[in-house]
């Protein structure tokens, strides 16, 4: 159509902080029960080139909530088993002409050999270790319902800091948007430049503590061993009663139990995490609408 212009979500930095806002207004009405149709019978499809069950199947859900058409991708089915490059399964699936692609892929910022080659919209739905905007987005609309604001808030992103890409979108976004963001973790898989902190002063002083998995699947040649990791930085019956009033758990899953926390700590009365869960659908129901409006 002459002069649409293609909208992607491809990280939070190309997005303006009123547009953030936008979409987490959405998201909140969608949760309190706002039904939408003008996107009724448009077709979504969800390319994940990586495991996926809270972003994979949120994104479906919320394309069925808003009356649209969800096309799932499964790899071990498709043309990769036969060595089509990920570059051609896209392009294979943009020239069948759906009105949305949602894209995960192990390559960092895989968007960018896609630029100017799609006929549609695209939303990153991970990339490597780079950017997870709707994961972001969902655990602010959490931290929003939470706490009311995002001022004055401290936030410690524990763990494998070093290969997330929750971690290093959510660093930048929650200091962008007014927070003091921490990060604290075992030296080999944490980054110290990104405002490093001991690990128990974090449990102690931080408003949210928020627990990232330890990502076996990237450590390929890893020597770091793991043992006694929860009792070292993970959560547990020993520091949960130290942190302070009114602090709450989050994690991004999946979570490894009796790791980054103790199994019977994830349904904790300081626990977000499902709640974090639940909050996936309405954020990426909003996320479509502000890609596809």
């Amino acid at each position: 159509m002459e002069g649409f212009v293609i909208k992607n979500l491809n990280t939070l930095d190309e997005m303006s902080l009123n547009e953030i806002e936008s979409i987490l207004e959405n998201a909140q009405k969608f949760s309190e029960g706002l039904v939408f149709k003008r996107l009724a019978d448009k077709i979504a499809v969800n390319l994940f080139f990586e495991p996926s069950t809270r972003t994979h199947y949120s994104f479906e859900i919320a394309e069925r909530k808003l009356f649209m058409s969800p096309l799932s991708f499964f790899r071990e089915a498709s043309s990769l088993v036969k060595n089509e490059t990920f570059f051609d399964t896209v392009r294979v699936f943009d020239s069948f002409c759906p009105d949305v692609l949602v894209v995960r892929s192990s390559e960092e910022a895989f968007y960018k050999s896609l630029i100017n080659k799609l006929h549609v919209p695209i939303i990153n739905a991970g990339d490597g270790t780079g950017s997870h905007p709707t994961q972001s987005l969902l655990d602010l609309l959490t931290i929003i319902q939470e706490f009311g604001s995002f001022e004055r808030l401290s936030v410690a992103i524990i763990g494998d800091v070093k290969h997330s890409r929750v971690a290093h979108e959510n660093f930048k976004i929650l200091t962008r948007i007014g927070c003091k963001v921490y990060t604290s973790g075992p030296a080999e898989i944490s980054e110290k430049n990104l405002n490093y902190i001991d690990f128990n002063y974090a449990i102690k002083n931080c408003d949210i503590i928020y627990l990232l998995r330890i990502q076996h699947e990237r450590h390929h040649f890893s020597k770091f061993c793991f043992d006694n990791y929860n009792k070292i930085y993970g959560l547990n019956f020993d520091n949960i009663n130290l942190l302070k009033p009114g602090a709450v758990v989050m994690h991004p899953g999946p979570v490894n139990r009796d790791v980054e926390i103790e199994s019977k700590l994830v349904e904790h009365p300081r626990s977000r995490i499902f709640k974090q869960v639940k909050n996936g659908v309405f954020v990426r129901m909003a996320v479509l609408r502000y890609v596809l409006e």
